[in-house]
């Protein structure tokens, strides 16, 4: 698929940047906690920003084909190939369990994994809790971030390039968050080694992203599948410490390992499919 100047990816991120931080910032300076109103209507209307920046773009600048595709590749579950479900599945999960046992390995202890623990008891309660991670993170964001965003960046750059462009306009993107109180970037606390590693975190697992969206079809669908797996598995067996500082490591082995495996020119075996 071809872009136009009209389909620039610097237009996306100003969109997205203005309107995201337009709410944000107001929230931030309210000082008030993100679960009360207004707060929280502040924090969710932000939150839709690429979703926003994705439709305003693909409505303004792609024909009806173009329109046609942005809601094919985030539906089809069909682009998806079989083994690729356990890739998405899989991946954060074992990234955690790995340095989990690493870090038991150098001296650290095994996390309690109280959340998880709790949904056992309460297994209902796990449905509305999951449902809730899908609809606000993944959904809006991915249909904005690899959606739209990354096939412009990719238009004119190798996928590795589009990626490390991409991963460090997502980490960006976040700041105002870790000034908004209860919101879960505002308890890394700013300036700790957790606050770094969050941004730092973000540019190999955009690799990672690619590495899925292209291997797929550019299916926008295993990217929110994706993302949403790695949100599930951080509020479930949540890291800390030293144990946290071995995952980002290993995400970024993970990503060192997939463009020495794939190439950084595609990040697939094969040539990004316009289908």
């Amino acid at each position: 698929m071809s872009y136009s100047r009209r389909s620039n990816p610097w237009h996306f991120f100003a969109l997205v940047f203005c309107w995201s931080w337009l709410f944000w910032i107001p929230a931030a300076l309210l000082g008030r906690s993100v679960s009360a109103f207004p707060a929280n209507l502040l924090l969710y209307l932000g939150g839709v920003g690429p979703l926003l920046g994705a439709l305003v773009l693909t409505y303004l600048t792609q024909d009806r084909a173009g329109r046609r595709d942005f809601w094919r590749r985030a539906i089809d579950f069909r682009r998806i190939s079989r083994g690729w479900y356990g890739v998405i599945v899989l991946t954060f999960p074992a990234l955690i369990v790995l340095a989990a046992l690493l870090d038991l390995l150098a001296g650290g202890s095994l996390p309690q994994f109280e959340t998880a623990a709790g949904f056992l008891s309460r297994p209902l309660s796990f449905l509305p809790f999951a449902l809730f991670l899908f609809i606000f993170g993944p959904v809006p964001e991915e249909l904005g971030w690899r959606g739209v965003a990354l096939d412009r960046l990719q238009a004119r750059r190798s996928a590795l390039t589009a990626s490390l462009i991409l991963g460090a306009a997502w980490a960006l993107w976040h700041l105002p968050l870790f000034f908004m109180p209860d919101t879960y970037q505002s308890g890394l606390g700013v300036g700790s080694l957790r606050f770094w590693l969050f941004f730092i975190d973000m540019v190999p697992k955009s690799v990672l992203y690619t590495w899925i969206y292209n291997s797929n079809r550019r299916s926008t669908l295993s990217a929110v599948l994706f993302h949403f797996v790695g949100n599930l598995s951080g509020e479930l067996f949540p890291l800390s410490g030293q144990a946290e500082l071995i995952k980002v490591a290993l995400v970024f082995v993970a990503a060192l390992a997939v463009t020495v495996l794939w190439g950084g020119r595609t990040l697939a075996r094969k040539e990004r499919a316009s289908g």
